[in-house]
């Protein structure tokens, strides 16, 4: 095969990992975050003024319970896609966790 043969074939494509094939429709942004991921990241950052205000948009906007929230939440926090994505709020919630750490 010349150089011409391999240029022109099609590479194969990638399967998706175990995240992405359970949610198709949520495909990864230029910054390697989901639309999730991002929405995660965009309800954090949001301010409230009552207690209970942010459990219930977690469950009408993203239709996740609150233990699962702060799951991905904290999962995004070790994500370097994460921090280019939002690094204030990922070095802020990084330094409220690891005060949390160190109180125990």
């Amino acid at each position: 095969m010349g150089a011409d043969e391999e240029a022109e074939r099609p590479e194969p494509e990638q399967q998706a990992g175990p995240e992405q094939q359970d949610r198709p429709e949520q495909q990864a942004g230029p910054t390697g975050l989901d639309a999730r991921d991002r929405a995660v990241l965009a309800l954090e950052a949001r301010s409230w003024r009552t207690a209970g205000a942010k459990e219930r948009a977690v469950r009408e906007e993203l239709g996740l319970s609150s233990t699962r929230y702060y799951q991905l939440l904290n999962g995004l926090l070790d994500r370097p896609e994460a921090l280019a994505h939002a690094p204030v709020l990922v070095n802020r919630l990084r330094r409220v966790r690891d005060a949390r750490r160190a109180a125990r």
